[in-house]
């Protein structure tokens, strides 16, 4: 026997699995579930003049497979937006962990101004000028009345880094809105405004929160609801 020839093995380096930094907040971005089809005869009530429709019946069956997926997973809480859509996706969730969703209105909608009450669906689908101008421009606030890309873009950074801080080492799930998770994500990667803009219904995202930077680690995981690659997305509202 050669002595130390148990120490004679070549040293190995191998890659290692992400591991959440210590301090940090995992918050997993569900979009709302499939919401009721806009109709010209019939606006969307207004909630602090936010157009607030309900979920329609396929939203409601895509709540219940994010139940389903989610509800073995460690979760410390639930925040919702101040619009019924993102309650009633988070209400079967909720029963199973047997936690209370705390509504925060700051994870609402990009308000769309003139555009609200399902007009906005209308104008996209028409192709309106101002519709083409804003995907060009990557911009909500061309629409008439508005809110202002910059007071969003901090809208939505305050937002999730105040529940960031307020949950260290937890993780968190913040069901909420397109617009708002397209934003989360541009924030935490750089990217252009859009383009993280496209997220599916009662799909999952994946950021993890330290102090210093956002990691993003999922981006529209659609698993629970079809077992394909989703090509297409719905409408951000």
């Amino acid at each position: 026997m050669i002595v130390g020839a148990e120490n004679s093995r070549p040293v190995e380096y191998r890659q290692s699995r992400f591991r959440t930094p210590p301090g940090a907040t995992e918050i997993l971005l569900v979009r709302h579930g499939e919401s009721e089809p806009a109709r010209p005869d019939r606006p969307f009530p207004l909630v602090d003049g936010q157009g607030d429709p309900g979920l329609a019946p396929e939203g409601h069956e895509q709540a219940e497979r994010v139940a389903l997926r989610l509800a073995a997973e460690r979760i410390d809480a639930i925040y919702v937006s101040s619009l019924r859509r993102t309650s009633q996706t988070a209400a079967p969730l909720a029963a199973r962990l047997g936690l209370t969703p705390v509504i925060d209105p700051e994870l609402r909608e990009v308000h769309l101004g003139e555009w609200e009450g399902g007009l906005f669906r209308r104008m996209v689908a028409e192709g309106h000028p101002i519709a083409k101008r804003m995907s060009a421009e990557e911009r909500w606030d061309v629409i008439p009345g508005a809110e202002p890309a910059e007071a969003f873009a901090e809208r939505v950074r305050k937002a999730l880094g105040r529940l960031a801080a307020a949950h260290p080492d937890r993780r968190i799930v913040v069901v909420t809105h397109g617009g708002v998770i397209a934003e989360a994500l541009a924030a935490a990667t750089g990217s252009r405004p859009f383009a993280f803009l496209g997220a599916d219904n009662a799909s999952v995202s994946h950021l993890v929160l330290t102090g210093v930077r956002w990691i993003l680690r999922r981006f529209n995981d659609t698993a629970h609801l079809d077992g394909a690659f989703s090509t297409t997305a719905a409408l951000p509202t």
